[in-house]
């Protein structure tokens, strides 16, 4: 018979895995990105919203 309970947290220990890597890929590339220069020329600009109402 099938030991599914061993089965199951293998899984779950699997995904866990798997979602560290992901966390750990993700922190990586918003390092690498907060640390970059910025674009030459780049500027933010705001829009007004004309539909909402004044405050």
């Amino acid at each position: 018979m099938l030991d599914y309970k061993k089965m199951y947290f293998q899984l779950a220990a699997k995904v866990t895995d798997a979602m560290d890597i992901l966390l750990k890929a993700l922190q990586e590339g918003e390092s690498e990105f907060m640390n970059e220069e910025p674009f030459p020329g780049f500027k933010v600009i705001t829009i007004k919203d004309e539909n909402r109402d004044p405050e």
